[in-house]
């Protein structure tokens, strides 16, 4: 093992959303990471960062929901 100290960080603070409740900041996360792969191509790496803040914010279950809803093109939000 390495000595190396794990840092662990969520998403930056985003003015959009000041409350506690987080959940539409998640979303609008999701939905972000998804635009930005459209548009940018999953080979590029510059969507990444969209994707770990997500994955910090949302809860596992309402992601795989959201790529089902995707996936039979279901989905509530604008992508």
């Amino acid at each position: 093992m390495s000595d190396e100290a794990i840092e662990l960080k969520t998403a930056p603070a985003d003015f959009r959303f000041p409350t506690t409740n987080q959940t539409r900041h998640c979303f609008t996360r999701y939905i972000e990471f998804h635009r930005c792969l459209a548009a940018k191509g999953e080979e590029s790496g510059e969507c990444e960062k969209f994707a770990k803040y997500y994955r910090s914010l949302c809860p596992g279950e309402w992601v795989d929901k959201w790529n089902e809803q995707r996936e039979n093109g279901t989905f509530p939000g604008p992508l």
